[in-house]
């Protein structure tokens, strides 16, 4: 296991077989976003991307949550810097910026990144945290914990991407319905609605979602790197576009050593072991 410098003690970074695991570590204010633990998350993605020793990302929070979302305390003092300490105030055009750039660079990354990404929700997710878990590949989560899109109750109207990934995910009506009454689920509720993949007991859910993981880490990530861009497109892609580009990517990937390791293990009777090539 390889621990990260993250440049802030908002969130922690660690690489352990070839797992990327991201912690949000704000226990005492329920893992509320703050502008270094964004920088940090947009800094550390952005090396992932690209790491070939990196096979997936993991997203999660210290403590009894997730993420609660916007720092609310911090709101009360207005928009600020990116340097917390001197909390001075910006034009609304830099905020705006700003805020793109941040959405981009965490919820569109862990989307858009070729590589498999999970939230593991051991907790309360609510507004922007929620956000970034539905921008997640795929999302674990403990039994119990609420959910909630949280903007209503705060008067916002909503950021990093939750709209556009929990409208894809349980369609128009129940998206609307969850972003306007900010009713809080749980997690049980979050998976019949098809917003978490998995409930597990709290005490398993770590260890189950990691050794999802790993599995995924030691796959044949060329594969889910294009498959991941399918799955993308899918969403609001033309089919014939579609059918196009699934037919050039399963050509390409039939091309690979990973490939060709997977058919002679499936002959001889025994497991594959990819070497992403």
């Amino acid at each position: 296991m390889t621990e990260l410098d993250t440049g802030t003690d908002d969130l922690l970074a660690r690489i352990e077989d070839g797992v990327a695991v991201l912690t949000l570590n704000r226990p005492e204010r329920r893992n509320a976003l703050s502008v270094p633990m964004l920088s940090a998350i947009a800094r550390l993605l952005g090396q992932f991307e690209i790491d070939d020793d990196v096979g997936c990302v993991v997203l999660t929070g210290a403590g009894h949550a997730f993420c609660s979302g916007g720092d609310v305390k911090s709101m009360a003092a207005g928009i600020l810097t990116s340097d917390e300490s001197h909390r001075t105030p910006v034009s609304y055009d830099a905020a705006v910026h700003r805020q793109r750039v941040s959405q981009r660079e965490t919820a569109g990354c862990l989307w858009s990144m070729p590589k498999p990404t999970i939230a593991v929700i051991g907790g309360p997710a609510a507004g922007a945290g929620l956000s970034l878990a539905l921008a997640c590949d795929l999302r674990y989560a403990a039994a119990g914990a609420i959910l909630t899109t949280a903007f209503a109750r705060v008067g916002f109207s909503g950021d990093y991407g939750g709209t556009w990934f929990l409208t894809r995910l349980v369609g128009t009506a129940k998206a609307r319905e969850l972003y306007f009454f900010s009713e809080r689920i749980t997690a049980e509720t979050a998976e019949q609605l098809g917003i978490v993949n998995a409930v597990f007991a709290p005490e398993s859910l770590e260890r189950e979602a990691l050794e999802r993981a790993r599995k995924l880490a030691a796959g044949p990530t060329i594969a889910y790197r294009y498959m991941k861009e399918n799955l993308n497109r899918a969403i609001h892609g033309e089919l014939g576009e579609c059918l196009d580009m699934e037919a050039a990517h399963h050509i390409h990937t039939g091309t690979t050593a990973d490939h060709r390791e997977a058919v002679a293990a499936f002959v001889e009777h025994r497991e594959p072991v990819f070497h992403q090539r």
